[in-house]
């Protein structure tokens, strides 16, 4: 039994976004607990991995990422899948620069367990939109990303099996209390366990599963949830970023075409705690963006995005969400 509360409900809404989970994963995407693809600004295909390049996409730092520790996604996906959500990218793109802030509309979904464990109040709820856009704003560092979340709709549902073992009852869930079309963000908290801080869709797997588009985070995550290191309210900001469809600074490791993002040096593996100055693709310009939202960096570290990024989730929502959200545009 579970009962669902709806409160703080606005009738108006903006512009849309939409996501979906990862659901296919390759070999390298299993071993790789957590890695996310990239999408690229480029506009030509990555060239054919040899098994040496793949052993080095997959293989460094293979047993952190599997092993004991906090990783912000729970699901990865492969360098084919990420050439993959590229290819659509490329062939859906639309032009759209100019078009001035993208507003998102929220429903933020608030599950807990019966006794009432995992609530988020009203004001944290308020909060964690607020750090979202201070991040996407630009308000932290780097860029102005020219989106803002407005928050439209606030759901409260008391369900054990939801809240604590929410990836095997999410269809249910999502199906019961999802809001809006592909320009609508439905976040979800929810006891994550131990290890795993969120997971997001990408807006390329909207139109063959629109009911699972959405942001998952641990409740523990929102500003002040507790979570040691983590609870200032990035791994909303960072799985948002998938949702927007980007891919993690390391995708792809040391090699081309990296996260598909030209302003984002190459990263052989994901950063833990700070670690300001690491360069792990020494033959390459620039240091390791352990700052960057799309990094496992703990969230005093993170920061900004860069204009390729921007430019990029721009693409994604025009090609995806915006015009599905906005039919007349």
């Amino acid at each position: 039994m579970h009962y669902v509360v709806t409160r703080l409900h606005w009738v108006t809404m903006g512009k849309g976004t939409a996501w979906r989970i990862w659901s296919g994963a390759g070999a390298c995407a299993a071993a790789l607990a957590g890695l996310l693809a990239a999408a690229a600004s480029s506009a030509e295909d990555p060239p054919e991995r040899t098994p040496a390049a793949a052993a080095e996409e997959c293989g460094p730092g293979a047993e952190r990422r599997t092993g004991p520790g906090t990783v912000r996604d729970s699901h990865g996906i492969s360098p084919a899948e990420a050439a993959e959500y590229e290819r659509m990218l490329r062939e859906a793109r639309v032009p759209h620069r100019g078009d001035g802030p993208v507003t998102v509309p929220v429903a933020l979904h608030v599950i807990t367990a019966a006794d009432g464990t995992g609530d988020v109040s009203d004001d944290k709820v308020r909060e964690q939109i607020d750090v979202m856009n201070r991040g996407f704003g630009g308000g932290y560092a780097g860029v102005d990303t020219g989106f803002r979340f407005e928050l439209r709709e606030v759901t409260r549902t008391g369900d054990d099996a939801w809240f604590g073992s929410f990836e095997a009852n999410e269809a249910k869930a999502k199906a019961e209390l999802r809001r809006g079309g592909p320009e609508t963000l439905n976040i979800y908290t929810v006891d994550m366990g131990a290890g795993v801080l969120g997971q997001s869709t990408f807006p390329q797997d909207y139109r063959t599963d629109p009911k699972a588009d959405g942001v998952v985070v641990d409740y523990r995550t929102v500003p002040g949830g507790g979570r040691k290191g983590f609870d200032l309210g990035h791994t909303a900001t960072h799985e948002t970023g998938h949702w927007l469809g980007l891919f993690h600074t390391f995708q792809n490791g040391c090699s081309h075409p990296g996260d598909y993002v030209e302003d984002t040096p190459y990263e052989r593996e994901q950063s833990s705690g700070c670690p300001v100055g690491r360069d792990t693709c020494a033959d390459k310009p620039g240091t390791d963006p352990v700052r960057n939202f799309m990094n496992y960096s703990d969230d005093p570290c993170l920061r900004e995005f860069t204009q390729g990024q921007a430019d990029r989730m721009g693409d994604h929502w025009h090609a995806f969400r915006g015009r599905q959200g906005n039919p007349a545009r």
